[in-house]
């Protein structure tokens, strides 16, 4: 296993951390996304007892020009960071992530060995190679190195990986309305791919080195990434892995549909975990439920800025 990373980087004000037990989740979102595509998740884990974290990407919930300013190794070093932070709070640590998040979660597992309990994938992205994609998306690996190719960005377009209408009607609202914060960017610039296509290889290769156990979602229909992504992954781990196969999603699972069936795996995969040495955990109570997207405080834990390790720490 790797020493801890030496590069500091620290909580962002965007994180959304849930107090719970000693089985902590710690949650990654996708390239250009931010952590509310995962508060679903995490609000369900911490109802069930455990701690959850959704961490927020270097680069991320800011500019265009912000990520353009990162490479795939601040994004996994922010990732290592998160994982660290958590650990001294968790006797235990799953890590999930969405798309480009799931394939962080993949290399970290590689890395941290038997320091990471457990993974779940949601709609894990090698390859951008589902049915909305551009035809002519195998020549941008290629055109990325070239002057005209370099102020290539990828435009988010309808559907926007949600199958359900009313849910991509709100997604889009606020993708296209320039919230960053809130549902990512519009647009991926061609650094932003060029540095996934690099993690991406990487993460093929370090597929066998993985044993912690997986779950792996994925949509049949998904938009973004086929799920071809899923069954290669699946194929070469080297632990147990459980493959779930959406059929009515697209490429969001955690928010689409069938985002109750992400839940139930990845509470399974939670209480699996968690069985060895959990110790009861006692949550506060709260008749008056708010939603997570304004609250500081919730039922039974806190989203908190980017001082709240700092702060229990003291």
């Amino acid at each position: 296993m790797s020493a801890q990373s030496d590069t500091p980087y620290p909580a962002s004000v965007h994180d959304i951390l849930y107090e719970g037990g000693p089985t902590g989740l710690l949650l990654i979102h996708g390239l250009g996304g931010t952590p509310v595509e995962l508060k679903r998740i995490a609000r369900a884990v911490h109802a069930a007892g455990h701690t959850a974290y959704c961490s927020t990407l270097a680069g991320h919930c800011g500019t265009e020009a912000d990520l353009v300013a990162t490479r795939w190794q601040d994004w996994y070093a922010s990732v290592e960071a998160a994982f660290d932070r958590l650990s001294a709070r968790c006797e235990r640590v799953v890590v999930g992530g969405l798309s480009l998040g799931a394939v962080l979660a993949l290399h970290l597992a590689a890395r941290r060995g038997s320091d990471v309990h457990g993974l779940a994938l949601y709609a894990p992205t090698l390859w951008y190679d589902g049915w909305a994609m551009p035809w002519y998306r195998a020549l941008l690996k290629v055109a990325v190195y070239t002057p005209i190719g370099r102020r290539y960005r990828f435009v988010e377009r309808e559907p926007f990986g949600i199958r359900d209408a009313r849910i991509r009607a709100r997604v889009a609202a606020a993708m296209l309305g320039g919230d960053s914060a809130e549902a990512g960017l519009a647009g991926t610039p061609a650094h932003a791919l060029r540095e996934l296509w690099r993690i991406s290889a990487r993460v093929r290769r370090e597929l066998p080195e993985v044993k912690a156990p997986a779950i792996l979602l994925h949509a049949r229909t998904d938009d973004i990434s086929s799920l071809r992504n899923s069954t290669h992954i699946a194929g070469r781990l080297g632990g147990i892995a459980d493959l779930t196969v959406l059929d009515d999603s697209y490429h969001i699972v955690t928010l689409d549909r069938q985002r109750n069936v992400v839940i139930e795996r990845t509470l399974a995969l939670m209480s699996r975990i968690g069985v060895t040495g959990a110790k009861p955990v006692m949550l506060r109570q709260s008749s008056t439920p708010m939603p997570l997207a304004t609250l500081r405080d919730v039922p039974g834990g806190r989203r908190r800025p980017s001082h709240a390790f700092a702060e229990a720490a003291r």
